[in-house]
């Protein structure tokens, strides 16, 4: 069955269509919520809360890009209303841990390989011992792929406020990782 055949098919409410769907993308937005929320039942809840969004939403879809990124999309706003629901999210901003820094992206020594020299496990560890605004951050811009100009927009924080975030992250993750290698 094609991608385009199961969105129409969805389009239909055809739970067949939807369960397929949902085996289809779920293991890897499940990943996604992990990478944000630490308790496993909260991603899970996250993750259930996003695709019945997706089922919900899926006329909106206009196929002008990729259907997992407009997933993608949906759990990562989703990920984002549940923690500020929680009061997870929070811009951690130590003005002396900035003032001076330039704002330009910071570089894992060429000495640290993460492909190589770390479990996945420990790489979550790691991850997960930053501070949420670090970590929400960190996800959107690193994993997610979202500008900093999108990230000040979702977050309703300032483009240099993003920044200087992603650059606090990873230099609290390149710390992390050096304490486990």
């Amino acid at each position: 069955m094609t991608e385009a055949f199961l969105i129409e098919r969805c389009r239909q409410f055809d739970a067949k269509a939807q369960k397929m769907l949902y085996d289809q993308f779920a293991p890897k937005m499940l990943g996604v919520c992990r990478r944000y929320v630490r308790n496993r039942d909260d991603a899970e809840d996250v993750l259930i809360e996003s695709m019945y969004k997706v089922f919900e939403k899926i006329d909106t879809f206009k196929a002008e890009g990729s259907f997992e990124g407009w997933i993608r999309r949906i759990v990562v706003n989703e990920l984002l209303m549940f923690l500020r629901k929680k009061r997870l999210l929070t811009i951690d901003l130590d003005v002396s841990d900035i003032a001076n820094q330039n704002l330009e992206p910071l570089r894992f020594s060429e000495n640290m390989s993460i492909d190589s020299d770390f479990a996945v496990a420990d790489i979550m560890h790691a991850l997960n011992s930053l501070p949420n605004g670090y970590k929400t951050v960190f996800n959107l811009y690193v994993l997610d792929g979202f500008k900093h100009a999108e990230i000040a927009e979702m977050l309703n924080i300032s483009v240099n406020t993003s920044k200087s975030q992603l650059i606090l992250a990873k230099k609290r993750l390149q710390s992390e990782l050096e304490k486990i290698k």
